[in-house]
């Protein structure tokens, strides 16, 4: 919930610091005293559109925070934790800077973040009605999430969006068969030729590199078994280097007797000396016979080197590449030549990925027709009390067609209302008047509360319109809303006033040159005379302030 407001330099208002409880929190004031501009605050650390015209005029910036006491919750705690984010011992600051040429810098627990961030945070955090407002309630395209919220169908839906992902990617996979299938036909000609060129070629993985060593070598195979011979001359001579080793050695042994051991390491590393000299000259012998030196090899090696690079090439491919690309294109050829087997399987898995999304689908539409049911009947109860018992609300659920299914199923919901018997239905924001939509929308959201759980709810007017027992039961529904949530009021009737469980007054003051918003909270006493100048306009009498007192004490305040 709302656990306290920061705001600096924001058109009238200089400073203000205000705090929040659980609740129902009423604003009241005279028109034009500043009660929009707390709202416009609040938006602004709610992500909302800035506007340079709400920088206080001769200020160098305006600046907002707003302090939220957050409970655990996995879609919110998800949405911090993917952008590095946490709580503060269960505290959220979302804060905005506003310059006086618009442009404005957002913070969570001070941390920059982008407006776009700001403002989901914000609608996960609060829920501003305004009377005339394009809402969340009022917009189509939500109206499907919250009949599902309402009737706890998540599963649900979460099942259909897997069985629609599923048929999608069978969807894909079948397309991309087809292509290659209708490629593999025009192409079959190519491929044929392609695959018999590779086959008589077969290539194979590392080739490249073998041969290539192998031309190298046989290239300068002159110039190594010159060098190679020369080497070995000079390991034969009888001076050479293992004769010269055993014969250092042996004039070593027969003194070694008495050295008393100080010649026994030089002896023996002598003789592992002459044994790797006689190992290394067989080597050498070895690796000179081996060098191929025939000019028909060399132009084999050359030949086989050179055609499956030309064949790479071709084909745009590497050359350790072309054993696979042999593999696909006998693949595409088999597939044309035995009828399309792999193309048949994937029909056949694409139904039967259509089928199970669409048996789930239906169910999914099934338990929505009941869900509406039970909400119309919740809503149209919460519409008796606030004097519109002749007015209905009715979830409508149209079949969407297939191409217009999607993930979340393939129904269509809207939220419409009818405001007298035998009227046409239709959406709320085009049928009901400004009193009836906001009873409307208090009805609906007193009914979703509980599933559409957003902790802290802001009517702004929404007793525009009405007055007396219709406001008086306004009041009463919105007193009991805030038993499930943190609900603040904009109100001017005294009714509703009179339910709240903390009460603030806007005013302003100044003079010609300047003028400043004031919020005060108000004591019992403050209430008592705020609800009746609310009763009676400019003059407070006598009469009003009983009529405030009662009032007040009808609802336990």
């Amino acid at each position: 919930m709302l656990h306290s407001l920061s705001i600096r330099d924001v058109v009238l208002i200089e400073r203000l610091e205000l705090s929040f409880d659980a609740g129902l929190g009423v604003l009241t004031g005279e028109t034009g005293a500043g009660k929009s501009i707390l709202l416009d605050a609040l938006g602004l650390a709610l992500g909302m559109r800035a506007e340079a015209r709400l920088v206080r005029h001769g200020a160098t910036q305006a600046a907002v925070s707003a302090t939220f006491e957050i409970s655990p919750d996995k879609a919110l705690n998800a949405l911090l934790d993917e952008h590095g984010l946490e709580a503060d011992d269960g505290l959220l600051i979302l804060r905005r800077i506003l310059s006086p040429d618009g442009r404005s810098r957002a913070f969570v627990n001070d941390q920059p973040v982008g407006v776009a961030l700001l403002k989901t945070l914000g609608e996960a955090l609060v829920e501003v009605h305004g009377q005339f407002e394009s809402q969340r309630l009022m917009s189509p395209a939500n109206h499907r999430g919250l009949l599902d919220s309402y009737g706890g169908l998540k599963s649900d839906v979460s099942m259909v969006s897997t069985l629609w992902r599923d048929w999608r990617k069978a969807v894909a996979a079948h397309q991309r068969a087809e292509d290659e299938m209708a490629a593999a036909r025009r192409d079959q000609d190519f491929l044929v030729h392609a695959v018999g060129e590779l086959e008589t070629l077969a290539p194979a993985p590392g080739e490249e590199a073998t041969l290539a060593a192998q031309r190298t070598m046989m290239m300068h195979g002159e110039h190594l078994i010159d060098a190679m011979n020369k080497a070995l001359v000079e390991l034969s001579r009888s001076d050479g280097a293992e004769e010269s080793l055993r014969s250092a050695g042996h004039r070593l042994e027969q003194v070694a007797d008495k050295a008393n051991g100080r010649l026994d390491e030089a002896i023996a590393a002598l003789d592992r000396a002459a044994i790797e000299a006689a190992e290394g000259q067989a080597l050498l012998e070895k690796a000179s016979v081996e060098i191929d030196l025939d000019p028909k090899k060399l132009e084999a090696v050359e030949e086989r080197l050179f055609a499956l690079r030309a064949q790479a090439r071709k084909h745009d491919v590497a050359v350790d590449d072309l054993a696979d690309l042999l593999n696909r294109m006998k693949m595409q050829l088999a597939d044309v030549e035995d009828g399309g087997h792999r193309l048949k399987q994937m029909i056949e898995t694409e139904q039967a990925t259509r089928s199970a999304y669409a048996g789930a689908a239906q169910a999914l539409s099934q338990a929505r027709i009941r869900t509406a049911a039970s909400l119309d009947k919740a809503v149209s109860a919460e519409l008796a009390p606030l004097k519109m018992d002749k007015a209905a609300f009715i979830t409508r659920i149209d079949q969407l067609e297939e191409n217009s299914w999607n993930e979340r199923g393939c129904d269509q919901v809207v939220f419409e209302v009818s405001t007298n018997p035998g009227s046409p239905a239709g959406p709320m924001n085009k049928i009901a008047s400004g009193g009836e939509l906001s009873r409307f929308m208090l009805a609906l959201k007193a009914v979703l509360a509980a599933s559409d759980a957003i902790p802290t709810i802001i009517f702004d007017e929404v007793d525009a319109g009405i007055g007396g027992a219709v406001a008086a039961a306004v009041g009463e529904r919105l007193s009991k809303l805030a038993e499930s949530a943190q609900v603040l009021v904009v109100t001017h009737s005294p009714q509703v006033a009179s339910r709240g469980t903390r009460h603030w007054r806007v005013s302003k003051s100044g003079s010609e040159a300047q003028v400043v918003t004031h919020i005060e909270t108000l004591d019992i006493e403050a209430r008592k005379e705020e609800i009746a100048r609310m009763l009676a306009g400019a003059e407070v009498t006598e009469e009003a302030r009983a009529a405030a007192r009662s009032l007040l004490q009808g609802t336990g305040r």
